[in-house]
């Protein structure tokens, strides 16, 4: 079939498998291109592991430091005339590649937030791998169905305490609205929390310490992002941030147990904002990552997932770098979007912004390019009219 990007909203329900190949080799390169990373991850679990941030991870694992991966996600297959999800294509991609590397690369597709998943994933890695050195949680899901009470909680994303109304954009059309949103319930907070928190981050560390695969000096790390004041109802502020806050307090939980038993460390990495199938869902952050795109290309100093892993595992985690964390316990890796200049400009860009002046003022175009190659379309030397199959095994 020939396969085109069909946009809905916030999502493009169509994938390129071909293009999403191009996409997973354009990060394979630039990991290669920066050399080995020192020290790095040898064997590594990578939990969200099939886009963003996490595929980004298990990227720079295994050809920055030739580590053998594991990777859980929730990807749909290609079904009669319908193509796979794009984590689905880049998986293949990457395993694919690996392999080929002579690396190690298993891949489980389900429920991460179930028992049974936790349970298949240690046997697998306690006949495979024996023990891990790194275990990346880097999920993001709308809902989670609790393993225990059996409740299905879903996220919403609203302010708390008062309704909040700012600028937005359908990235889409390219229109500027403005947009209110009303605050959320006690009961949207809880669930938010209970799908985006800490918890199931936790029971995934427990359920590999008490089986035994986390080698002595285990690093486990969670994403996060804080962001700019524009965003903050929002987002810092509303419930994911709240839900954020929970991922902080599994975080220091999880340290102080891996350093009482000998293991390691657990942390945060508050990462950049960057175009990604969940932040697209989030109201007036495209506007704001828009903005953000034309200020941070023209200083030279804008990176995208892959730059931004390459950078947290070669200046940070590995490389005999210390962790250099701020002054709640997190690694800053957004430290080049938050400057004081960049932020100033946003400042000085996001009053004016109106749909007239859009393309001027914001690098909307460079949002709707960097949102298409999640889904694998844009990317170079790939024949967009041409018939592919869109029905790709697993490997």
């Amino acid at each position: 079939m020939v396969i085109k990007p069909k946009v809905r909203g916030f999502v493009c329900v169509t994938a390129h498998p071909a293009g999403c190949a191009a996409h997973v080799a354009e990060q394979i390169a630039h990991v290669r291109a920066g050399g080995p990373i020192k020290d790095g991850p040898k064997k590594a679990l990578i939990i969200g592991a099939s886009t963003g941030y996490g595929l980004a991870s298990r990227v720079a694992a295994a050809f920055g430091s030739g580590a053998a991966t594991a990777g859980v996600f929730f990807e749909r297959p290609s079904e009669e005339g319908r193509p796979a999800t794009p984590g689905w294509y880049n998986t293949i991609a990457f395993t694919k590649a690996a392999r080929e590397a002579g690396l190690y690369a298993r891949n489980f597709n389900g429920d991460a937030f179930s028992d049974a998943m936790k349970q298949e994933v240690v046997a697998a890695l306690k006949a495979d791998l024996g023990q891990i050195d790194l275990v990346v949680y880097s999920l993001a899901s709308p809902r989670r169905q609790h393993p225990r009470t059996g409740a299905v909680h879903k996220s919403v994303l609203k302010p708390v305490g008062v309704p909040y109304t700012n600028k937005t954009v359908d990235t889409d059309k390219g229109i500027v609205s403005e947009i209110t949103i009303g605050p959320a319930t006690d009961a949207e907070i809880a669930d938010t929390t209970a799908v985006m928190g800490g918890e199931d981050w936790e029971l995934w560390m427990d359920a590999l310490e008490q089986a035994g695969v986390l080698a002595p000096g285990a690093t486990s790390v969670a994403y996060s992002y804080i962001g700019p004041e524009v965003t903050w109802p929002i987002y810092k502020n509303g419930t994911i941030g709240l839900a954020k806050n929970d991922l902080e307090r599994a975080a220091r939980r999880i340290d102080a147990r891996l350093k009482a038993h000998g293991y390691g460390r657990a942390f945060i990495s508050v990462n950049k904002a960057l175009v990604t199938q969940a932040s697209s869902a989030i109201p007036v952050v495209p506007l704001y990552i828009s903005i953000l795109y034309k200020i941070m290309k023209a200083k030279g100093t804008h990176e995208d997932c892959i730059e931004q892993m390459r950078r947290l595992f070669a200046t940070q985690m590995y490389n005999g770098n210390p962790l250099n964390f701020d002054d709640g316990g997190r690694v800053r890796l957004d430290d080049w979007e938050m400057r004081p200049d960049i932020q100033a400009e946003v400042v000085k860009i996001w009053p004016q912004v109106t749909t007239e002046n859009l393309a001027a003022l914001t690098n909307i175009t460079g949002y709707r390019t960097e949102f298409l190659k999640l889904f694998g379309f844009g990317l170079p030397g790939i024949d967009y009219e041409a018939e592919i199959e869109p029905h790709l095994a697993m490997l």
